[in-house]
């Protein structure tokens, strides 16, 4: 296991509440010893005006996972996590259904975390590939 806690998956759903994540109606569905998941609806709030899933909208998926899967690697109460960067490779178009992101850690250093995401369609296809990397901050 390599988060340090395990909140419900209510619980991460119900921090989400009035946030962009919420609008988006990104859910939070599974956690296991080594990842994180969620899934996002392919709908008005998230496609762009020829039809297809927002490039942006996956962007959003992917650091949602991103951060918070490093979140629960950290003592919150002495580190906060924020992300450097982020990048995301869209590799097949979705106009419709769910789409549903997968955050597994590539690197969990000291000072940087790196965590990729995989975003599948619901013929579980891959769609999108992104990579973020969080810095880890002392909270002064």
């Amino acid at each position: 296991m390599i988060f340090l806690s395990s909140p419900s998956l209510d619980q991460l759903n119900s921090t989400s509440k009035n946030t962009m994540v919420s609008y988006l109606g990104i859910e939070f569905t599974k956690i296991g010893s080594d990842y994180i998941e969620a899934t996002m609806p392919v709908d008005h709030r998230t496609k762009q005006p020829m039809g297809l899933l927002h490039g942006g909208a996956n962007v959003v998926l992917a650091e949602t996972l991103g951060s918070i899967a490093a979140s629960l690697t950290i003592d919150l109460k002495k580190f906060s996590c924020v992300g450097l960067e982020i990048n995301a490779n869209h590799l097949k178009s979705v106009r419709d259904g769910k789409v549903r992101g997968v955050a597994k850690a590539i690197h969990l250093g000291r000072t940087t975390q790196v965590w990729e995401i995989k975003i599948f369609n619901e013929g579980d296809q891959l769609c999108c590939i992104s990579r973020i990397t969080m810095a880890i901050l002392e909270k002064k």
